[in-house]
């Protein structure tokens, strides 16, 4: 599973990186920029739910080999993108790659672990998922800042690496198949919630969707704002976000083991506040070394709350519909990420770029405030 999480997601990140390029190639405005990151954003909306009611009726398997041909399907149709239009095509493709993956997996993780392991084996899941996020970023380092390849033809690079993806998934035990051992006190849940729509888990998700919107502000402009105003180059930013996604072998297998010694939610919580102070400093005091100090010190704090977040989702869930609660819980990406996106285009055209970052800080901590006083936990 770990390895199915690195292949599915090795293409799927590149845009980031590769938004200055794209932007000089197909000739695009702020709002042209805001329409590619939304557009994608935006069709995930129609099958978030769908796939976690799948997942829980037809077991994980068979969506998430789905997924993983179509995260390949997206990568080549990306290596032969010659407008705007069939790159939109190539980045929904690999956004709904996400969409299909994720519940099912992590509800097969969360089902064929034991309770008081679930954190602990979600860390390790999810060192897998930004192993491979880091992968594309390093990727277009490597291949076009060493190989001289053309970003097109990363792209097609990834294709059938992917496509390994599916020879993993034939090792992967069907939920049911997987052995529990002799004490099955051990899989006691505990106390569990009848409903999936409780009042915990209604302020969670507000408190998510405050919170990704401030992310999405900055999606699409992150990385224009590093190479036009502060003259990164593109290999920079892909060093960058390789290295902050491969933080994550280390910090996400190290967050689900503190967050099952210190507690769900105020892991969760702590983890929360550190990142977004350093995100705070990044910006604040710019330049490039403290910018690059700063924001790998975000992403990785971040990450270590990654399994809180799960496992949070995972107990605020009814067992039997584990798989709707973790498609629910990626439903503030798919609604605010569209929005996000025209909202930081709108702000880029009259404002600036650097005013969007002031505002993601901002919302970020409102966000963290309805989290720490709205959810009651542990």
């Amino acid at each position: 599973m770990v390895l199915t999480h690195v292949l599915v997601h090795a293409a799927g990140n590149m845009r980031s990186t590769l938004f200055p390029i794209l932007q000089d190639e197909f000739s695009l405005s702020y709002q042209q920029v805001g329409l590619l990151v939304a557009i994608p954003s935006l069709i995930q909306i129609f099958f978030t739910v769908p796939t976690g009611l799948l997942s829980d009726r037809f077991g994980a398997k068979r969506l998430i080999a789905v997924s993983i041909v179509m995260a390949a399907v997206g990568a080549f149709l990306g290596s032969i993108s010659v407008n705007p239009w069939m790159y939109i095509v190539a980045s929904t493709l690999m956004t709904l790659t996400s969409t299909l993956y994720h519940p099912p997996s992590q509800s097969y993780v969360s089902e064929t672990t034991r309770p008081r392991d679930r954190s602990r084996a979600l860390g390790i899941w999810n060192a897998g998922g930004t192993t491979g996020v880091a992968m594309g970023p390093l990727s277009i380092t490597i291949l076009m800042g060493f190989f001289a390849f053309q970003w097109r033809q990363v792209y097609n690079f990834w294709v059938i690496p992917i496509l390994l993806g599916l020879v993993a998934l034939y090792f992967v035990k069907p939920t049911d198949e997987v052995e529990r051992g002799n004490v099955e006190g051990e899989w006691d849940e505990g106390g569990t919630v009848e409903k999936l729509l409780n009042m915990d888990m209604i302020v969670f998700l507000l408190s998510g969707t405050i919170r990704r919107f401030g992310g999405g502000l900055t999606t699409g402009f992150l990385t224009i704002w590093l190479a036009k105003s502060q003259g990164w180059t593109i290999s920079q930013i892909g060093v960058m976000l390789s290295v902050s996604s491969l933080m994550g072998i280390i910090a996400s297998p190290l967050g689900g083991e503190l967050c099952s010694r210190f507690g769900v939610k105020r892991w969760l919580v702590g983890t929360l506040f550190a990142s977004y102070v350093c995100f705070v400093l990044a910006i604040v005091l710019k330049g490039f070394w403290p910018f690059m100090v700063f924001y790998l010190a975000q992403r990785f704090f971040g990450i270590l709350g990654m399994p809180a977040n799960m496992t949070m989702t995972a107990k605020l869930s009814p067992p039997k519909q584990r798989g709707v609660g973790f498609a629910l819980s990626s439903i503030p990406d798919t609604i605010v990420g569209p929005m996000a996106s025209m909202a930081a285009a709108y702000i880029a055209d009259y404002y600036g770029l650097y005013p969007i970052f002031v505002t993601t800080a901002a919302i970020y901590f409102i966000g963290l405030g309805i989290l720490q006083l709205g959810v009651k936990m542990e």
